[in-house]
């Protein structure tokens, strides 16, 4: 419950207003598309976690069929990942709180430093009700989309009127088409799209930490594309034929949208608490996933040492202390450009969900190359038709961050970014190689 509730968040309770409204209601198609190589690359890290079940993140992959070096990029790539999505996170706090007219005057930043604040504190208090909270969380969201889900198919099937509109495909008929926009728009906002499915790797990590891990991956994963068929695909496809597109907006949920409109007295208000409560739910999930990356990267040598650091209550507060000041960056950013501040970090941290699925399936393919070699054995469960679907993964992903570079103008600099990131990455190796090489014994 904890990983499927976790990966559905805000890239999919708030992103998809905005990109309805930019690509219109073809846009189901786009998240059914990515969502069949998202499947492609559960069943890698099902392979992986299978052949050598591991505790934590995939970067310990990268360091057995990569190297040291692979898994320092691999490592700080996730984290860079995970510290954008808790300002995603805070930036979408502070849009959900405009939904009310008594926060209106208040400034986006300051919501999102209120947001911030409050996460962190709870964070560095104690660890031991960190699951409970994320369980119920998790728990509020599938039901939150499982009531939708009901509520969007009674208005569909008793062909009810929404806000003056027909339901049904009249609605695509009246307003372009599944592409009144052109076909352009939706094939730029595929970097969102991806975006939406990050963490989706963790169903893979928490079914590799069960006690009967060979019988519990097979269903975990293979479950998934139903619930990427329902939740994602299922979701967009019925926003598409409840209501216009062009009634959707970046500033609010579409789902809040849906329940706004429908004439429940607070219905948009009670959607509007939910989607709230996951983004809470994320950016804890968020600040508390970099503080255990951030520990176990100082511990191989990887992360500066203070990022190591744990309290007695089994606090990771070195980590969370550092991701939490990046979080300030994204206070500052809702300060200075509070329209664009969700759009810029969410793009950046698509460059890291790229990056980590990439080396989820680059180590799948080197497991495939050693298996054949005689080196080692693969696993019964298995990446199928590898390895020409993990060529035809990386190809897509590749595709993803080119089409990012046409996004303008923040999908532009974000792809420009990368001149920075590499040699960041290059000059933070040549500073902890000679740590690394001493805890490893490869110096």
């Amino acid at each position: 419950m904890i990983a499927i509730g976790g990966a559905i968040g805000t890239g999919l309770f708030l992103g998809a207003g905005g990109r309805l409204a930019s690509a219109g209601p073809g846009l189901f198609l786009v998240y059914g598309f990515c969502g069949v190589f998202v499947f492609l690359i559960l069943r890698a890290m099902g392979e992986l976690v299978l052949h050598r079940p591991s505790s934590g993140s995939f970067v310990s992959y990268a360091r057995e069929f990569l190297g040291e070096k692979a898994a320092f990029v691999a490592g700080w790539m996730y984290f860079l990942n995970w510290a954008m999505t808790t300002i995603v996170d805070s930036t979408a706090i502070a849009t959900y709180c405009h939904y009310w007219k008594v926060f209106e005057s208040v400034p986006q930043w300051l919501i999102a430093l209120i947001a911030l604040a409050l996460v962190f504190a709870m964070n560095m208090v104690s660890v031991a009700l960190f699951g409970e909270f994320e369980f119920w969380a998790a728990m509020i969201k599938v039901v939150a989309l499982l009531s939708f889900l009901v509520a969007g198919t009674i208005f569909l099937a008793g062909r009810y009127q929404i806000d003056g509109h027909s339901t049904g495909f009249s609605v695509l008929n009246d307003n372009g088409g599944l592409f009144p926009t052109g076909l352009l728009p939706l094939v730029v906002v595929t970097s969102g799209v991806v975006f939406a499915y990050a963490a989706v790797e963790l169903v893979g990590t928490a079914a590799g930490e069960t006690a009967e891990p060979e019988k519990v991956m097979p269903r975990a994963i293979n479950s998934v594309i139903a619930r990427i068929a329902l939740f994602y695909v299922g979701s967009l496809f019925l926003l598409a034929l409840l209501l216009p597109y062009t009634s959707y907006s970046a500033a609010e949920s579409p789902f809040v949208t849906f329940f706004g409109k429908i004439g429940i007295t607070g219905g948009g208000t009670v959607m509007n608490l939910v989607v709230m409560t996951a983004a809470f739910s994320s950016l804890n999930a968020g600040l508390y996933s970099t503080g255990r990356i951030l520990r176990s990267m100082a511990t191989n040598g990887s992360a500066p040492r203070f990022t190591g650091l744990m309290s007695r209550r089994g606090v990771p507060y070195g980590g969370i202390c550092l991701t939490a000041s990046i979080g300030l960056l994204g206070v500052l950013l809702n300060g200075v450009v509070p329209e664009k501040a969700f759009e810029i970090v969410l793009n950046v941290a698509s460059l890291g969900i790229l990056s980590s699925w990439a080396t989820i399936v680059i180590c799948q393919i080197q497991l495939f190359r050693w298996s054949q070699q005689g080196r080692m054995e693969r696993p019964s469960f298995r990446m199928w038709g590898s390895p020409y679907t993990g060529y035809l993964t990386l190809a897509f992903l590749f595709a993803v961050l080119v089409l990012m570079g046409f996004n303008h103008p923040i999908g532009t600099w974000t792809v420009a970014s990368l001149a920075v990131v590499i040699p960041a990455l290059i000059g933070g190796w040549f500073l902890v190689r000679k740590r690394v090489a001493e805890i490893h014994g490869t110096g």
